[in-house]
């Protein structure tokens, strides 16, 4: 049976489908002569049947068709396949009074409202039998996955209905701290207390708990997280829902840790309002668009509805994925997507990519931002960061861009490592350019500031989370490692709303509160998944924290500011600060000096250049072989996202 179901199409079910219901809708007529008031004595029950039967097989399977009844999938009976159906019922019973006025009979009016409910009735419990039928053969065929839903309202219900067309997951009960609501059943599942989650656990042979209250802060639902996983459950938990666009993304949403946990703050909300300006109607570059912060750029950039987005990236699966992710949103929104696979090291790509798609606005995500492998590959680092960055800004000052902004990095504040350096001299490049183009003639230059992105690739949480679900150990670069953080969202909003407020060769920066002790983090990424941490003080916890010291150019602590001269904004938590650079001579003779060292392929003679320019940058601190890191073991101090070109 179970092959059979899965061997049919789409066309073959609702043919099915199409013959089930005539058959109920001429057993419906029928059922209602049995039940409504005696017929007139002119007219008996053989002659309506004979005269109706034929009647209502065209009618019913006229409408049938019309409204796509038996197209209809059986997960939708709570949605729209009941309104379809009731008006199925209401037409099928007009009819019927229709047909019996033109013959000139008068037949009872509750015979043709029976028929109506009856029609109704028959299509309805025919398909929610159905549905427990084939769940029923899916469930035994296949492993089930048995789920309890903490939290019974909106984001509960959506979610019960989403998993309706999952076979492989059986949601089985909610559990809600509302008092007025335990004991009832909603969508088809009781309501239980989580006071006896235990015994529900144990009785209804639970293998999943999912939290859907989104309204709960992110702390108190890693608390309820960590209560629940001591109990051996595997614990999942949803977003804002704000944030979900239809049941299949619900699904989609829901992940094992959630890097907004760890943020130790309110996340900054920043909406675009006339900011969303500067992007609307106009054709917008973004480099590195396949990156985290690049991908979510190019998500929150279609909401300001763009004429044209143009994907501008180096690795073609980074592309390829991040065009499908956006496919959809842009279509719906009218922006044009353009897909380009290159490098911002090519600079005759870049003149021709930017002259082919009359870019306005370009947002400058690519880099290298690895700590560690820009460490070891200084050459493509510099190359990447630094030649990359001039090749794309000089191409937009030749074709008439009006606004460049630059991602940079914390990172970038009196530097130790490549990496580091390697940005800072990124956006010593666009600061003297913007000294350099006169006002009102050429693009409006900026930067922005990150922190660590929790949740990009790379960045600390999936590698604590990775390390946890080997066992351990956790590994910390330092017991006193502090950083800054904020989340993608708060990055890619920040980069747009700098870019809509700047006059020229500013910097931006997110106020992201205090800094983070990255031992407390791991702490509480351990604590999340529901452990507790092996130490002195407790040496039968099951994860351990061990120290591996801080790598090559990697800093106890960062900093946001070269000097004090930060200024407020008009949005409170963003601030603005106007930086000293290098003299146009100088600059100018730094990129000649690099490009030669790059050209003789010179690493030794890179690293004094960069150290004669950046005091901090310590040129012996590189290690002396290139050794392949896997992501795994990448230091999770310094990592974020490592969006290539």
């Amino acid at each position: 049976m179970l092959k059979l179901l899965k061997a049919m199409d789409r066309r073959q079910k609702s043919f099915v489908f199409f013959v089930l219901d005539i058959f109920l809708i001429c057993a419906a007529l029928v059922a209602a002569l049995m039940v409504a008031p005696p017929l007139p004595e002119m007219v008996d029950a053989s002659t309506v049947l004979i005269v109706g039967i034929p009647y209502v097989l065209i009618l019913g399977g006229g409408l049938l068709v019309f409204l796509g009844i038996p197209s209809l999938q059986l997960s939708d009976l709570d949605g729209p396949a009941t309104g379809s159906l009731t008006l199925m019922a209401i037409l099928l019973a007009i009819g019927t009074v229709v047909l019996t006025t033109l013959l000139g009979y008068s037949l009872p009016p509750m015979l043709h409202l029976m028929f109506g409910i009856f029609s109704f009735l028959f299509m309805l419990i025919a398909r929610v039998v159905l549905l427990q039928v084939v769940l029923a053969i899916y469930r035994r065929g296949e492993t089930v996955c048995r789920v309890l839903i903490y939290g019974a309202g909106t984001t509960g219900v959506q979610l019960v209905q989403a998993f309706k067309a999952h076979q492989d997951i059986d949601p089985v009960a909610f559990v809600d701290d509302n008092r007025t609501i335990q004991g009832m059943t909603i969508s088809g599942l009781p309501v239980l207390s989580p006071v006896r989650i235990r015994e529900i656990v144990r009785d209804r042979k639970i293998d999943r708990v999912l939290l859907a209250i989104p309204s709960l802060s992110p702390p108190k639902q890693a608390q309820m997280a960590r209560r629940l996983q001591k109990m051996g459950l595997e614990v999942q938990m949803l977003p804002s829902f704000s944030q979900l666009i239809g049941e299949e993304a619900l699904i989609d949403k829901l992940t094992t840790l959630n890097p907004q946990m760890f943020l130790n703050r309110a996340e900054v909300e920043t909406t675009l309002g006339e900011g969303s300006e500067s992007y609307a109607g106009k054709s917008v570059l973004v480099s590195g668009a396949g990156g985290s912060i690049g991908s979510e750029l190019c998500r929150q950039l279609i909401e300001c509805r763009p004429r044209k987005l143009v994907l501008f990236e180096l690795s073609e699966l980074a592309l390829f994925n991040v065009e499908g992710m956006l496919r959809t949103l842009a279509r719906d929104s009218g922006v044009e997507l353009a897909l380009v696979l290159g490098s911002v090291t090519d600079s005759r790509q870049v003149r021709h990519v930017l002259e082919q798609h009359k870019v306005e606005v370009v947002l400058h995500a690519a880099a290298y931002k690895h700590v560690s492998l820009v460490q070891q590959n200084p050459m493509a680092g510099i190359a990447n960061n630094v030649l990359g960055t001039q090749t794309l800004a000089n191409a937009a000052v030749a074709h008439g861009v009006e606004r460049f902004i630059l991602i940079s990095s914390d990172k970038a504040v009196r530097p130790k490592g490549v990496m580091g350096a390697s940005k800072r001299f990124a956006e010593m490049v666009i600061q003297d350019l913007a000294s350099r183009v006169p006002e009102g003639e050429g693009p409006i230059f900026s930067m922005v500031r990150f922190g660590n992105v929790l949740g990009s690739s790379g960045s600390v949480v999936p590698i604590f989370h990775d390390q946890i679900q080997k066992g351990g150990p956790v590994t910390v670069t330092h017991p006193q490692v502090t950083r800054f953080f904020m989340t993608i969202q708060e990055a890619a909003r920040l980069v747009l709303k700098a870019g809509a407020m700047a006059e020229g060769g500013e910097v931006f920066l997110l106020d992201m509160g205090e800094p983070v002790k990255i031992v407390d983090l791991a702490t509480q990424a351990i604590e999340a998944s529901g452990y507790s941490v092996r130490n002195d003080a407790n040496p039968d916890g099951d994860i351990e924290i061990t120290f591996i010291g801080l790598a090559p150019g990697e800093k106890l602590e960062e900093e946001l500011f070269l000097d004090g001269s930060e200024k407020p904004t008009a949005h409170r938590k963003i601030f603005r600060v106007k930086e000293s650079s290098l003299s146009e001579i100088e600059m100018a003779s730094t990129l000649r000096s690099l490009r030669h060292a790059l050209a003789a392929g010179d690493e030794a003679l890179l690293l004094d250049i960069v150290a004669r320019r950046i005091e901090s940058f310590d040129a012996g601190t590189r290690p002396t072989t290139v050794v392949p890191t896997p992501a795994s073991d990448l230091r999770a101090l310094g990592a974020s996202d490592p969006t290539p070109a």
